[in-house]
């Protein structure tokens, strides 16, 4: 069958992106549904950093992909052996396809599935190969998922059947932004009520760990960005206290406010200066959590010394160290109960050829979440 889908051909193309137009609204055939893979109509599709960081060059993949990651949509088709899903189920994707089987997955740790991070990185499905031709030949799948789109073939591995009563374009949000973000505090840093946090970075990731760390029941949530615009609603969502990280003193004010530091300090920008500021803002025996992904050759340094002396923790989290079917029912049934507002997160929804414009919005930065409306 044929879908309207969003393809990059080349990396690194300049900003503004409504000019030099990285994302190409192409026609491409799509394959049925193999094996354990399911065809979904893309009703809702988020704009997130991880897609910036493949246009700008900063995550490399192979060329051309399909963009999209944070997808949801109706099943319309089911491949053989799928007996879990059906035709009409709503679903949202998931970025990391887990096999159940290697040693990550036995641990009860999908998002470090080998097998699902292979294919990822290889732009393939988890069935192998793509799904996704032009006449030129093969378009390249990312993460399993390629939302920007009419229409994904997707593995089971990589879907979650959800409610039907939520709109899609909050539906949608779950599938990386909640999971990342309200994961990082309750599964990776285990957040303990009472404690102190603060949230270096607050785009869609770094505002859903605001909303977990009150959910975790912490007494002061500090928030941090260089975008004041964004303190208003890190406010709503929990923060006790806001600062401006392009001030210099940043770092004293923060230390000198709380008395130290902090127990917990999330990294969400994926820049090596926030994860300085996170690192010193981090009181003596706290612990520092990034979810931030940024290039490859990008190093951040700190006193060794300091990590004995002061018994400190850095800790990655990547895709919130959630296992997907089972935590984003529960973070949807959060959200119906009014505990985790997601909806709040959405500052605009585009239609599919105004995807451009809608990553040169998200990198300035003046937006929390921009989701595609299909």
């Amino acid at each position: 069958m044929k879908s309207r889908v969003a393809v990059l051909h080349e990396m690194g193309l300049s900003a503004p992106y409504a000019e030099s137009k990285p994302l190409k609204i192409e026609t491409l055939e799509l394959d049925n549904p193999k094996q354990n893979e399911v065809l979904v109509q893309i009703k809702a599709a988020g704009l997130c950093h991880s897609d910036l960081s493949v246009i700008n060059g900063s995550r490399p993949r192979p060329m051309p992909m399909a963009l999209g990651h944070e997808a949801a949509g109706i099943i319309v088709q089911v491949g053989e052996n799928v007996t879990q899903f059906q035709e009409g189920d709503h679903v949202v994707c998931t970025f990391i396809p887990s096999c159940g089987h290697c040693l990550s997955c036995r641990e009860g740790r999908p998002a470090l599935c080998e097998p699902g991070d292979q294919v990822n990185k290889e732009g393939e499905l988890f069935g192998g190969g793509s799904r996704l031709h032009s006449e030129e030949g093969r378009v390249n799948h990312h993460l399993g998922v390629s939302g920007f789109a009419e229409y994904a073939v997707v593995s089971t591995n990589s879907i979650v059947k959800v409610d039907s009563g939520i709109p899609f374009e909050t539906i949608a949000l779950f599938g990386c932004a909640v999971i990342t973000g309200v994961g990082a505090v309750i599964n990776t840093a285990q957040v303990q009520p009472g404690s102190s946090v603060a949230v270096v970075g607050l785009g869609g990731i770094g505002l859903n760990a605001v909303m977990g760390a009150k959910l975790a029941g912490a007494r002061e949530i500090i928030a941090i960005d260089i975008n004041q615009g964004k303190f208003d609603i890190a406010k709503k969502f929990g923060a006790t206290s806001v600062y401006d990280s392009s001030e210099l003193d940043v770092v004293d004010q923060i230390k000198t406010a709380t008395g130290g530091g902090l127990d917990y300090v999330f990294e969400t920008a994926g820049v090596v200066p926030a994860m300085e500021v996170a690192y010193q803002i981090t009181k003596r025996g706290g612990t520092t959590v990034t979810t931030g992904l940024p290039h490859p050759e990008h190093k951040f340094s700190f006193p060794q010394v300091t990590l004995a002396a002061e018994e400190r923790t850095i800790k990655g989290s990547y895709v919130g160290s959630c296992i997907p079917s089972r935590d984003i029912p529960h973070f949807i049934e959060l959200f119906k109960q009014g505990r985790l507002p997601v909806d709040l997160l959405l500052s605009d929804t585009l239609a599919l050829d105004e995807i451009n414009e809608g990553f040169d919005r998200l990198a300035k930065g003046d937006v929390s979440r921009l989701v595609v409306k299909l």
